[in-house]
């Protein structure tokens, strides 16, 4: 394919992205306030403190009891500009102490027309969040060059793909697993293609995940229907039950969604690798026949997938540590334990995802085996 091919479909490809983009968020359900009603979240300024009531509980390591009045300038929103004067109280699980010309995140509660209340939401962390991406992505270009800045560029369309695509297409009605499913296929070919180029490399790593993640979506299936586990056991049921009045939302397979995305990026790591070094012994020993290839593919893959399916694992029982520790102190018995819905899913999702990695290495390794074998 020729530069002026290459340029072309290139085009083409934006132009079509540029377009589901548009219809994907062209009046897709949102939550509008009215003149007299509303919640809203905006950002203020502490202009001052005007009388601080707070204590140190010793009790509970350090927590600040009591209160604060605070005069808030808002700085966003309908009512910018303004200030308003409030209470902010402290507790065990609630300690927003600030202090003047701090920056806070807060919620504004309309009452009536022009009459509302002005209530301390929480910090104002997007420069730190921005500070911590900043980071993140100055250390994948400068260590990893060229490669670690299209890396970038991949981590970029992939999430606005999820956010910009997905959760407004899932809004609308659209099968949440269809459009997920459509997404790894397009996010999986766009990120390999741009750090490596289209290549029978590039092409065989991302077959092989496709493959090992539809893996681990039949048997996120398979499970699901033998625990009778759904989306309707998660935590945030109850809040999507009520969104799906206003909305077209569909309940039922986001558990399987959150799943497949999960284990996508732990599944283009390996399928990449064995790639790679089966790509690397064809460079080396052009004469290895087929069979070679995927005995060495498979050596190669089985030393990955025990670190990575660890690590996945200790992925998900690090997010659930808190909540381990809790029954934990309960002493909740093996068998209450087992049969609760938390302990459903998170095996399924642990175990999905791991048979995700484990299936991919035997994909990878067969289809670039079969590619590199009879390439000359």
């Amino acid at each position: 394919m020729n530069w002026k091919k290459k340029g072309l479909f290139a085009v083409i490809a934006a132009v079509l992205f540029v377009a589901l983009l548009y219809y994907a968020n062209y009046d897709r359900p949102v939550y509008h306030s009215s003149d007299t009603t509303g919640i809203e979240y905006e950002v203020g300024r502490v202009v001052r403190v005007l009388e601080d009531r707070t204590v140190v509980d010793e009790a509970t390591e350090g927590i600040w009891r009591g209160s604060m009045d605070l005069e808030i300038e808002i700085l966003t929103g309908r009512y910018k500009g303004e200030t308003a004067v409030t209470s902010n109280y402290f507790s065990s699980l609630y300690n927003v102490r600030v202090l003047d010309g701090d920056k806070v995140s807060i919620r504004i509660d309309t009452v009536g027309e022009g009459e509302y209340q002005v209530s301390i939401y929480n910090y104002y962390r997007v420069p730190q969040m921005m500070g911590c991406i900043l980071v993140f992505v100055l250390l994948l270009v400068i260590i990893g060059g060229k490669k670690g800045a299209k890396s970038v560029a991949g981590l970029l369309f992939t999430m606005v793909c999820i956010i910009w695509i997905l959760l407004p297409l899932t809004l609308k009605g659209y099968s949440a697993l269809g459009v997920t499913i459509l997404l790894i296929l397009v996010c999986n070919f766009v990120t390999f293609f741009l750090i490596d180029g289209i290549g029978t490399k590039t092409i065989v790593a991302a077959v092989g995940s496709v493959c090992g993640v539809l893996a681990g979506a039949v048997f996120s299936l398979i499970a699901q229907a033998l625990m009778s586990v759904t989306t309707f056991q998660m935590d945030e049921a109850e809040t999507l039950i009520l969104i799906t009045s206003t909305t077209g939302l569909k309940l039922k397979d986001l558990f399987l969604c959150g799943i497949l995305i999960a284990c996508m990026g732990a599944v283009m790591d390996v399928a990449m690798s064995i790639a790679s070094a089966i790509a690397e012994l064809h460079e080396v020993q052009p004469g290895l026949k087929t069979k070679d290839l995927f005995r060495s593919g498979m050596n190669i893959g089985r030393d990955a997938m025990g670190t990575m399916s660890n690590t996945l694992i200790l992925a998900f029982a690090g997010n659930s540590f808190n909540m381990m520790l809790m029954i934990y102190s309960y002493g909740v018995s093996f068998q209450q334990l087992m049969n609760t819905d938390f302990m459903a899913i998170e095996v399924i999702r642990s175990v999905a995802g791991s048979i995700g990695i484990v299936c991919t290495v035997p994909f990878v390794a067969f289809i670039a085996a079969n590619v590199y074998g009879r390439k000359k």
